[in-house]
């Protein structure tokens, strides 16, 4: 299972971006989708999951501002950031949680990050 993560960039203070995630391989069913991310110094934290009837959960920080959705036909998923902060700099993370077979468990997966920078 691969996944593939674009849309990162720099941007001004108040801009937007839109991060794609797109997961590949040998799957049988994508369960929950998240997107981490890691400043620099910082532990990696939780941006915003979805499952797959589309419950989405945020943290604080970006509540209001980011809005995750997901094309489960593609097994992509998405994260629009609006508003965006210079406090939002970071490596963007997805995971999801694949089960490769109707007898595996579900396991969590990484893409390879892609970079957010916000200029003040």
């Amino acid at each position: 299972v691969q996944l593939q993560a674009s849309g990162g960039g720099l941007v001004q203070a108040g801009g937007s971006l839109r991060l794609s995630c797109a997961a590949s391989g040998s799957i049988f069913s994508v369960n929950t989708m998240a997107w981490y991310r890691q400043a620099p110094g910082k532990q990696r934290e939780l941006a915003a999951s979805i499952t797959t009837g589309g419950k989405a959960n945020y943290a604080d920080s970006v509540m209001g501002r980011f809005t995750i959705s997901r094309d489960n036909a593609k097994n992509t998923v998405y994260l629009q950031m609006n508003g965006l902060k210079p406090e939002d700099t970071g490596v963007y993370y997805c995971n999801t949680l694949v089960r490769t077979s109707v007898v595996a468990l579900p396991r969590a997966y990484w893409g390879q990050g892609t970079q957010v920078t916000v200029s003040s």
